[in-house]
């Protein structure tokens, strides 16, 4: 009889653990392909032609629940309006031979895109469902549309019952001498629905992408409760700048417990990254910010010459009430 309990117990636990089946529904009219896991929507890749890069959005819990915030695009009550450049998940830099990446949006005045770059998407290179892979092909190029990189980049999509996991994995390869010279605003970045921010309680000024201050007042702050913390034991505020082999931001949402946790890569450069993660809802990741973050620490100064290439690899899992050991765990997996 034992057995039998036991047999049943494993079977539950097996069945719990299962993979789900991983679907691409191509939606070329929207420039979308959406990402199904167990037959539900879990995000899409987006490539719009008024976007000035690619990005994953939305983003979905495994019940269903919103993970990233709906401005600009599809905005939702009490969510702020800044920083109209972070959209869903994405990956590029505040500084790539002189230009600017990160901030470009519809907001930048016309007169002043010349100083920022764009990431032009230029087609699928194969989907595999099986897998969950999805590998498509970009060019960074400046305002004139000169390339700089060309970059390739896999996405890995799985699931199990109550977990979501992305893998990205980004290779650029330069097409001219490229430097990438140290700076805050990189390099993986999400940015998170309202229920994973830090409350508010005062007014706050932020700096949008045209370079306006703008005032943000206090917000409904009902069911806002997020807060990081790292792999050192950081929490709150205070993980901002520091290094660590992972991060993840934990909040309640409408009654569940959701954990987001971003890994970088050993073979990444300046491994591990600095993090550049803020209490409004920034949660990014940034192998390249030197003394952006740590004024004691060793300049960052990364050129690739022309047919040289480099790859950045980064894990977000979305599960439950995940503790420091299984995270710890996750991480020691995440090395190939």
């Amino acid at each position: 009889m034992k057995l039998l309990i036991f047999s049943f117990m494993l079977s539950l636990l097996t069945f719990g653990e299962k993979q789900q089946r991983v679907t691409f529904k191509n939606l070329d009219q929207e420039k979308k392909i959406e990402v199904l896991i167990g037959g539900k929507l879990f995000t899409a890749f987006i490539y719009p032609d008024n976007m000035e890069k690619q990005t994953l959005y939305p983003i979905m819990s495994a019940s269903g629940k919103f993970i990233t915030r709906g401005y600009p695009l599809d905005p939702r009550p009490f969510e702020r309006t800044d920083h109209p450049h972070q959209v869903g998940l994405w990956l590029n830099f505040g500084n790539v031979n002189g230009l600017d990446f990160w901030n470009n949006s519809f907001a930048i005045a016309a007169s002043e895109k010349p100083k920022y770059g764009s990431i032009k998407f230029r087609k699928v290179v194969s989907e595999n469902p099986r897998k969950g892979e999805l590998v498509a092909s970009s060019d960074w190029v400046d305002i004139n549309g000169k390339v700089l990189l060309n970059e390739v980049t896999t996405f890995v999509f799985s699931g199990t019952g109550d977990q979501r996991t992305i893998e990205r994995t980004s290779d650029l390869t330069a097409v001219q001498q490229v430097t990438f010279n140290e700076n805050k605003e990189g390099l993986l970045g999400l940015r998170v629905d309202r229920a994973f921010e830090e409350p508010a309680t005062q007014a706050e000024k932020f700096l949008d992408a045209s370079g306006k201050e703008t005032v943000v007042p206090v917000l409904n702050n009902d069911g806002v409760n997020g807060v990081y913390r790292n792999a050192k034991g950081d929490k709150g505020g205070a993980v901002w700048s520091t290094r660590s082999p992972w991060v993840a931001l934990r909040a309640t949402d409408k009654g569940e417990v959701i954990t987001i946790v971003v890994f970088d890569h050993p073979k990444n450069p300046n491994y591990p990254a600095w993090s550049h993660a803020r209490g409004y809802g920034l949660f990014a990741t940034n192998n390249l910010g030197g003394r952006n973050f740590d004024k004691n620490a060793t300049t960052v100064k990364l050129t690739i010459n022309p047919g040289e290439h480099i790859i950045f690899k980064y894990k977000i899992v979305i599960g439950g009430d995940l503790t420091d050991a299984e995270i710890n765990e996750l991480a020691r997996k995440f090395k190939d």
